[in-house]
């Protein structure tokens, strides 16, 4: 088994690796003089230099690529001589020294995701530190909506199998697989925030923390979660019902089950001892790639409802062409998705003995 998530680990840090190989070589090919994004109208060719030599523009591209992955690496080299890139700058990396050799540092270190363009120099780690946290609570609560809602009606369907039940059932989890989030967020924004709002009582938009009318400081608001909660769960729901459905229908046909209807146990018994938790794998698959994947999809959905989370940060900083902000925050994503991964196959383990027995 430990030999099992070292390979699993070894093979996380080589996707890693790949998602920051590409991301690199795509927004380095991309038109545009990043040092000029940074001064805007204001450069000149001497502020130019110094700006190129700061953030290694000046120096070829495979140079700078060895610097970003450095730059990255909870190990990495430094150099003594403060008009190098790579000098250790205690503003610049949160860093613990290992050895010293000669001019070259060795240090541990948290990654540095370099500085935002068009945030006065606001490192990415705190820009997307501020924002990612609301993205994982609106994220946290649309998979509950899913699992809570999709499980109990996955149930609903495989027990009433062919009835009219099972067939509307079956028709919300289509209309919910089929509608993309951003016609979704647009229209329970429209009904539920404006046209309905005097009998719901919630605003088209608004974020988790909200600013105090007295300028007292800012205070969390919870019922502004609710709607884009809500539209980021509809496509997970649509998906959970089904897959929730198809394997409860195959587990009951398994020969344990037969047995415990020999016995006389009733449906509710069945599903809760037997069947259910023998039928969530698929589930769990499925939700772990939702949740990894809300990160990035959450981008529409933030945006129409003015939640300040990451998604939303990535579309001004796509405005902005913000380099350093969507670079970081592709990689926090990434690094989500192969986390969760990582820990799926620890409830698989719990939920299925066949795994932990292979």
């Amino acid at each position: 088994m430990v030999r099992y998530f070292l390979n699993k680990i070894g093979y996380a840090l080589l996707t890693l690796f790949g998602v920051i190989t590409v991301i690199f070589i795509l927004f380095t090919i991309l038109p545009g003089d990043p040092a000029r994004m940074m001064l805007d109208q204001n450069e000149n060719s001497e502020q130019l230099a110094i700006v190129k030599k700061k953030y290694g523009f000046d120096k070829p591209i495979s140079t700078q690529y060895l610097y970003y992955l450095n730059d990255l690496s909870p190990i990495s080299f430094h150099s003594s001589n403060p008009e190098d890139y790579t000098f250790l700058s205690k503003g610049k990396y949160n860093a613990f020294e290992l050895v010293k050799f000669v001019n070259t540092t060795t240090v541990l270190k948290t990654p540095y995701l370099r500085e935002s363009f068009q945030k006065s120099g606001k490192k990415v780690t705190v820009v997307i530190g501020n924002t990612l946290p609301n993205t994982f609570i609106l994220a946290i609560f649309a998979i509950i909506i899913a699992i809570v809602f999709g499980v109990f009606l996955g149930i609903i369907s495989a027990l009433y199998k062919d009835t009219l039940l099972d067939r509307i059932i079956a028709l919300i989890s289509t209309l919910g697989m089929s509608v993309p989030s951003f016609f979704s967020a647009i229209l329970f924004a429209w009904l539920f925030g404006f046209v309905w709002h005097h009998y719901t009582g919630l605003n088209m938009t608004g974020s988790l923390y909200e600013v105090d009318d007295f300028g007292e400081g800012s205070y969390i608001q919870w019922k502004n979660i609710i709607l884009p909660a809500i539209v980021l769960g509809i496509r997970p729901l649509g998906v959970v019902i089904q897959l929730m459905r198809n394997s409860l229908l195959e587990t009951f046909g398994q020969d344990y089950i037969r047995t415990a209807k020999a016995k006389g146990l009733n449906s509710y018994q069945i599903i809760k001892n037997h069947a259910l938790k023998n039928s969530l794998n698929p589930v769990v698959t499925a939700i772990s790639g939702w949740f990894a994947s809300m990160l990035a999809g959450a981008v529409f959905v933030e945006y129409i409802f003015g939640w300040n989370g990451l998604g939303k940060e990535i579309v001004e900083a796509l405005n902005n062409l913000d380099l350093p902000v969507i670079m970081g925050s592709v990689i926090v994503i990434a690094t989500t998705f192969v986390i969760i991964n990582i820990l799926v196959d620890l409830v698989y383990a719990y939920l299925d003995p066949k795994i932990r027995l292979s």
